[in-house]
Order: C-alpha cells, then sequence, then structure tokens
C-alpha cells in the first residue's frame, strides 16, 4: 500500500507533547525530535519556525524562559521604540496589523511577536534551559541536554533531545555584559545596575545618575532620566557616530538601503555626515568626537552600529545631560574619571550591551568561535554550518538579517525534509 505525504509527517508540535507526558517528571529522558530542535523563542527562533512551519516541516522550540520573545518583554526599557522603521523590522510571511506607527514601541513589537507565535501555531517548549548541545557524529545527530521547568515550577526534568538538525537562534543579545577590570566596583554603596533591568526614570527623579555606555541604549536612557527628572550624566570612552533618526523626514537607515544600490559606501557615508552637521551641529563640540571611518564603514567592519538621535543630543547641547570622560575606578559614592576629577553620584546604570552566550552550551568550535559566540564566517554566509547545523539573529542587521536567515534555514531544510520523505515512500512502497 502506497504511503502519503500524510502518513509520514510526525507531530508539529512535539513541545505540546511533551508538557502532557506526565503530573510526576516522568518526561522522557530521551526523545527524538523528527524536525530541526530551535533554540530560542525570540524574534529569529519564531521567524524560523514560522518559515519551516509555511513549508510542511515541524520543529521544536526550546526557551529558558516562561514566554516568548522574553528579553524584548521583560529586559528593555518601557520608553523604547524601534530605531528602525517597522518595514525592515517585520518578520516573514506576516506584516505589522494596519494602524501600527512607523516606528513601533516596545510593547506593540512585543504584542506583533505574540499574534505572530499564534497565527503559526509555534507552541514552544517554555521553561527549557538548553545545558549542552553536540554533534554525535556516530549515529549523526544532534544531542541536546535540557533541564526543564515542571508544572509546579519548583522541579526540573533533564531531557536529552536528538535531532537531524539543531537551529541556535539565541542571537547577539543573549547576556548583558558587565565590565571587567574597573577598580571598586565592589565597594560603591549606590544602586548599580545594567540596562536590562531599568524599567523607567521616574523611580530616579532628583537623582544624580551616571550612565555608563554611550550607544543607542545609553543615548536613550540618558534621554529618559532627563526627562524625568533625573541629573544624568554619560560616559564617554571612544569616538563614535550620531546619526539624525530621520533625513528630510526619510528613515536614514532606509535612505541608506536605498543608496547602497546605486553608490559606493565611502560616498554614502559623507552623504550622512554631511546631512549629521547640517541637523545636528559639529558634535565634537559636545564631547562627542568621530571616528575617520564613516559609519557605514564601521558598521560592515565591525558590527558597531552608529547612535540613531532621537532628542539625547539636544539635551547634551542644552547641557542637561552632561558627557564625561572614561571612568578611573570606582569610589564608595561615587567615581573618580579618567581625567583625575571625583564626583559622587547616587545610581550607576551601565549600558555596556550584550552578548552572545553559545560558547556556554554548544560543543563546536569550527562554524561558531568561542572567543564571542558568532559565526566564524560573515553575513550573508553566517547561516549555515555543518551537520545541520544553523545560526540564525548573529547578522548584525537586526531583525532584517534575522528574516533573511530564517528565510535561507527554512528552504534549505525543507530541501533535506522533502528528500529524506521521498526516499521514506519510496522504501516502504518497495518494501
Amino acid at each position: 500500500m502506497p504511503v502519503s505525504h500524510r502518513d509520514l509527517q510526525l507531530d508539529a508540535q512535539p513541545s505540546a507533547a511533551l508538557l502532557d507526558c506526565g503530573q510526576d517528571g516522568d518526561v522522557p529522558r530521551r526523545v527524538w525530535v523528527p524536525g530541526p530542535v530551535i533554540v530560542g523563542a525570540g524574534p529569529s527562533g519564531l521567524a524560523t519556525a514560522a518559515c519551516l512551519k509555511a513549508r510542511g516541516v515541524p520543529s521544536l522550540v526550546l526557551e529558558r524562559d516562561a514566554c516568548v520573545a522574553a528579553s524584548w518583554r521583560h529586559r528593555t526599557y518601557e520608553r523604547m521604540r524601534l530605531h528602525l522603521p517597522r518595514c525592515f523590522c517585520e518578520l516573514p510571511l506576516a506584516p505589522f496589523p494596519p494602524g501600527t506607527p512607523p516606528y513601533p514601541t516596545r510593547d506593540q513589537f512585543v504584542a506583533y511577536l505574540d499574534d505572530y507565535a499564534r497565527a503559526f501555531a509555534v507552541e514552544p517548549l517554555l521553561g527549557a534551559r538548553v545545558r549542552v548541545a553536540a554533534y554525535d557524529a556516530a549515529i549523526g545527530f544532534w544531542r541536546v541536554t535540557v533541564e526543564v521547568v515542571g508544572k509546579d515550577a519548583m522541579t526540573t526534568m533533564t531531557t536529552e533531545f536528538m535531532s537531524r538538525w539543531l537551529v541556535v537562534a539565541t542571537g547577539e543579545n543573549a547576556e548583558p555584559v558587565w565590565p571587567d577590570g574597573v577598580e571598586g566596583m565592589d565597594v560603591y554603596r549606590g544602586t548599580m545596575m545594567h540596562t536590562s533591568t531599568y524599567k523607567r526614570g521616574d523611580e530616579f527623579a532628583g537623582k544624580k545618575v551616571l550612565v555608563v555606555g554611550c550607544g543607542n541604549s545609553g543615548m536613550e536612557v540618558s534621554l529618559d532620566l532627563c526627562d524625568n527628572g533625573a541629573k544624568a550624566s554619560m560616559v564617554v570612552r571612544d569616538k563614535l557616530h550620531v546619526l539624525p533618526r530621520d533625513i528630510l523626514g526619510i528613515s536614514t537607515f532606509g535612505l541608506s538601503v536605498f543608496l547602497l544600490k546605486w553608490f559606493p559606501m565611502k560616498w554614502v557615508d559623507a552623504l550622512f555626515l554631511f546631512f549629521s552637521r547640517l541637523i545636528l551641529g559639529d558634535t565634537e563640540k559636545y564631547g562627542l568626537q568621530r571616528p575617520k571611518i564613516g559609519p557605514l564603514q564601521i558598521k560592515k567592519s565591525t558590527g558597531k552600529t552608529p547612535v540613531l538621535d532621537i532628542g539625547a543630543l539636544r539635551k547634551i547641547r542644552d547641557g542637561e545631560i552632561k558627557v564625561v570622560p572614561a571612568i578611573n575606578r570606582f569610589t564608595e559614592s561615587g567615581v573618580e574619571f579618567a581625567d583625575g576629577r571625583k564626583e559622587d553620584f547616587d545610581d550607576v546604570i551601565l549600558a555596556t550591551g550584550y552578548k552572545s552566550n553559545v560558547p556556554s552550551w554548544l560543543k563546536e568550535d569550527e562554524f561558531f568561535s568561542q572567543s564571542d559566540g558568532f559565526p566564524r564566517m560573515a553575513f550573508p554566509h553566517s547561516w549555515r554550518g555543518k551537520n545541520g547545523l544553523y545560526a540564525t539573529g548573529f547578522t548584525r542587521r537586526g531583525l532584517m538579517g534575522s528574516s533573511y536567515d530564517a528565510s535561507r534555514i527554512a528552504a534549505d531544510i525543507a530541501n533535506q525534509w522533502t528528500e529524506a520523505l521521498a526516499r521514506n515512500i519510496t522504501a516502504h512502497n518497495n518494501a
């Protein structure tokens, strides 16, 4: 009797079956997953699962937190908006709903991700922390060892998932970076936090706050503090490019995408620097020195994103946000700066960025670098390794890069899935 595609289609949501397999922690210790295992239920993981589902391929999404998009939902500040227009932040197969503003808020983006997961019936296994993932060459499968939080939220169960494919979707910003080697951090008596736990500026009203870091997060947190009555100072240690978010009513990012299709990068950089000086003035007057290399060239070579100004520069120009040099050491009540000057601060907020956590759990060093947790190959070759290993969300090109990865990964796995299905049908019919 011939076997159909439907006969061989296995459960597209093995995670749901796992959650219902017992009340007393009797989750199987070893589980075969018919489709790929995807680690991470942020935008990159959701997009990959959705693209796979659209091609008829099931997947198992593992998420360490208790919800999808946990970093966006719980580790961002309330006033946050996407820095790029929504058209560059849409995931594959689903635009933002009508009425969404050009630059969606954090809550609007989280709602979009929730709707996206529901629309494609992506149901991650939540509370599943990957401890180790390694390729077993003897059987040709990835072994992914996971600690799963039990239904009582008190116990954990260790399960090993086995799959032909492993998609790493934990992204560039999995863990906050705390500065190393700064003297006195342990003696400072004020409150010190990372921007991953910062929520709103009115909690600091009337206080002197030092923001360490001057990227997009540092600038926006400083602006939020200033708008809510705090006295904000911002540490600027390195040279940086500050660009207007919009030029002549057009998104700076969107304009760069268009212009780079027609002109050399150095010409586009020169144009942006001209408009930046015209719109923002000479930033070096305010302690913000520009690098000699243009913003797009720096982005391409190092991945460092230029700051897109949404109002912080005006506050700096007006003296409401104070620019200060690098920190030499912390004191009990504040800091000593590199120029020898000391100043007291009630609170310190570290806008020191994030890092990949891949080296802590993935036992592989040919495709992924163990030093920074990124694929060794640069975009657009950073999405596929060997033995069914894939990466999404490591392009340094934001959500647009994640969408690109997701589509390529889904197409590649779907081709293998279809070929394997055809072989199985042929073998069964010839039996």
